[in-house]
């Protein structure tokens, strides 16, 4: 692992006094593999997303694109640093060879490089950190087209994963109430609270990465940040959702993409085992797999995720 290029811009360089608000180090991280086409939009949106932001860093690691991304970011006005990983990492690996190379008492902005800050939405984000019984604070995801994405979770369970497997995370489920996504509009039009939220953009308090960690590996992809977010609430810290903080996220291919849904699928099975016994993760994983089963007819994304489902071990 090695470090490419430019030192990173900052607001008004660094700041050793990070206990006051509006004075906290931040070091924006983001994760490229192959990411050129979002690249410079993402870098173009720090500059009105990161308003109020006295002094940042922006990071980003480089899992061994073969596509132009590390050229696009070394020549950005925002000149970020780029962490060169030297091999595909993973999401998480990415993360942990960003983090390692900023300070221990930076705040971290976590964000896809698929996704376009709105202005103001991390000096929004960071404010909430400055509860201390808040260890992440999450922002209103919208699609391209502005329209909310249903970004908050509830954590994997029996009872969510037999909803979604009969309900399908339909109208029904939403009104019932149960599933592992919130649906309800009313949750996303004011602020509070969710056990995890979508890892697409995530603001960590300092004290949280010093009680949790490293992000876990182990997950390539998919299922990272519900782990990471299990971790901080085990820790006796929340989740916080910021209503008035704002990013488009334009979206990944998991819907699409068989290898992909099928990893997403994979993964969900493996992290409630690593939380249950053999009985109900063998009732969990059923749910999931009848769940993938009922929807074959719609794709191939749902035959990989059976047969990911069938195989998870």
């Amino acid at each position: 692992m090695k470090e490419i290029g430019n030192e990173a811009m900052a607001g008004n360089g660094r700041n050793e006094e990070t206990s006051q608000p509006g004075h906290e180090r931040v070091s924006v991280v983001t994760v490229s593999y192959n990411s050129g086409r979002h690249l410079k939009a993402f870098l173009d949106s720090l500059q009105t997303g990161l308003d109020g932001i006295q002094d940042f860093e922006v990071v980003i690691a480089d899992n061994a694109s073969s596509d132009d991304s590390v050229a696009i970011a070394l020549s950005h006005p925002v000149r970020p640093r780029v962490v060169s990983v030297g091999r595909n990492s993973g999401y998480a690996g990415g993360i942990n060879a960003a983090v390692a190379t900023v300070g221990k008492d930076s705040t971290l902005l976590v964000l896809n490089p698929d996704v376009r800050l709105l202005p103001g939405a991390a000096r929004l984000l960071i404010n909430r950190l400055v509860d201390p019984t808040v260890g992440v604070a999450v922002p209103k995801i919208l699609d391209e087209d502005g329209r909310l994405t249903h970004s908050l979770r509830r954590e994997p369970s029996l009872k969510t994963a037999w909803t979604d497997a009969v309900l399908g995370g339909g109208k029904l489920g939403a009104w019932i109430g149960t599933g592992e996504k919130i649906s309800d509009p009313a949750r996303y039009t004011a602020d509070g609270f969710a056990d995890w939220a979508e890892g697409s953009a995530l603001a960590i308090s300092a004290r949280a990465r010093k009680l949790v960690g490293a992000w876990d590996e182990s997950f390539f992809l998919y299922s990272e940040e519900v782990d990471y977010m299990r971790r901080v609430r085990a820790v006796g810290l929340s989740i916080a959702y910021v209503s008035g903080a704002e990013i488009i996220h334009i979206g990944g291919e998991s819907g699409t993409n068989p290898f992909l849904s099928a990893l997403l699928t994979r993964n969900r099975v493996q992290y409630y085992r690593r939380h249950h016994g053999f009985l109900l993760s063998a009732m969990f994983q059923l749910a999931v797999v009848l769940g993938e089963g009922v929807r074959t007819g719609k794709g191939p994304t749902h035959w990989a995720a059976l047969w990911a489902g069938l195989s998870a071990q």
